[in-house]
């Protein structure tokens, strides 16, 4: 049974902001030793876990370019035109993202600037598992496409039949990957980081995964660089009474359903909408392909928080920072200026999070678990570098140089002070 909280003003936010955590202490220590396997044995170890995790026997690991043809050609006609519909609005969105450069001149023989450079190599982790995410391939891809990555590796579990689904196939060809492995889990995340004989090492990893894919990528992170430390996916609804509590309740399972550990909360100012959208929740779960983890997800992760008013919503709101944050009220407009907090906010009675799942364009790989609070979405920026940009003549660095040697002797660093005294 969800829960259904009143919350006033100066009440304790510890049961609202409970949320479910990975526990990463007790498989820290498998994954250490799949990781250290795969760096010291390559594609033998890729191909004896693909059979003991996977059950598939793969004799080669690296899918090629005429298997990936085929499986485009096998998916219907109409859900490539809906992948090629999410691309192009995927791809107009975070193009607007792209940065450049630049050079000025500051004054008489002074140069400073700014340099961007794609990242070379980018992996793209795609899970497996209890379901298919070819929306996870657009949305990972083609942000590093935009940025002009020139390599990006798509890494995914094989099914029992040692082969990736068409469908994620025919999205890694849309979205521009250049190469695709049949590999999962953390040992996927370890031939990313360290190279095998087949799977080039790369400089970055991006994609979700399960708890032994996210603490691989812990485990790894230093030696390359990750997107981040996603947690379990989660929604919060801001609704006044002016909401449609079967959208409310549809919105909420839509969440629930990813996984047992998925959060949804609604905080609603209406006790008569709290009311209904409990009775929806469990109207609507009978019917549900997924019910049983969209049930188990309500019930541990679910809550119904009424509040005296939309300030106590917004409050509550952007101390949980949610990941994604749809706001339900007859003028959302009018408090988007007062989220400080949030991964993705969707508003309006006709925004449901699914459309950013799949066809917004605005990016779904979100700040989980808090994060919000200072981490950001999934982006263009996420796949470049920027180096700087210094130059002074002889001239400039004189009308200089004895602050910069006043700096260097506070510090005490002869060398330094060496540096620029030598030049003159």
């Amino acid at each position: 049974m969800i829960k259904i909280i009143n919350y006033k003003n100066g009440d304790s936010l510890k049961p609202i902001l409970a949320r479910s955590q990975f526990s990463y202490d007790n498989i820290n220590k498998k994954v250490k030793a799949i990781l250290e396997d795969v760096k010291k044995n390559g594609d033998k170890a890729l191909i004896k876990y693909n059979k003991e995790f996977d059950n598939a026997d793969t004799k080669t690991l690296e899918v090629s370019k005429k298997e990936i043809d085929s499986a485009y050609n096998r998916i219907d006609n109409k859900f490539k035109k809906t992948l090629n519909l999410a691309y192009k609005n995927i791809e107009k969105f975070h193009k607007k993202q792209i940065r450049n450069g630049f050079i000025t001149n500051e004054e008489n023989g002074i140069v400073m600037g700014q340099i961007i450079n794609p990242i070379e190599k980018v992996g793209v982790y795609i899970p497996g598992g209890t379901a298919i995410y070819p929306s996870t391939v657009l949305m990972n891809v083609i942000p590093a496409k935009v940025a002009k990555v020139p390599e990006i590796i798509l890494v995914s579990p094989p099914n029992k039949n040692g082969k990736i689904s068409d469908i994620i196939l025919a999205a890694a060809k849309i979205s521009g990957v250049d190469r695709v492995f049949k590999i999962g889990g953390a040992q996927a995340i370890a031939a990313l980081s360290y190279g095998t004989e087949s799977v080039p090492k790369v400089y970055k990893i991006v994609g979700p995964g399960n708890i032994y894919v996210a603490t691989a990528k812990r485990l790894v992170y230093g030696e390359i660089s990750i997107d981040m430390f996603a947690g379990p996916s989660e929604i919060l609804i801001i609704a006044d009474e002016n909401a449609n509590p079967i959208h409310i309740a549809a919105d909420m399972l839509a969440q629930a359903e990813h996984d047992k550990l998925a959060s949804s909360v609604l905080i609603t100012t209406s006790e008569n909408i709290a009311s209904k959208v409990k009775e929806e929740l469990y109207k609507q779960l009978k019917n549900l392909i997924r019910k049983e983890i969209a049930e188990e997800s309500i019930k541990n992760n679910g809550k119904i928080i009424i509040t005296k008013n939309i300030e106590e919503a917004i409050f509550i709101s952007n101390e949980l920072a949610p990941e994604h944050l749809e706001i339900n009220i007859k003028e959302p407009f009018s408090i988007l200026s007062k989220i400080k907090n949030a991964g993705s906010i969707f508003l309006g009675a006709n925004t449901p999070e699914a459309l950013g799942d799949y066809l917004s364009g605005a990016n779904h790989v979100l700040p989980t678990s808090g994060t919000a609070k200072f981490s950001s979405p999934l982006s263009v920026d996420d796949f470049i570098k920027k180096s700087y940009i210094t130059y002074y003549t002889k001239e400039a660095l004189k009308k200089v140089k004895d602050n910069v040697i006043n700096f260097a002797e506070n510090e005490k660093l002869d060398a330094h002070v060496n540096s620029i005294k030598l030049r003159f």
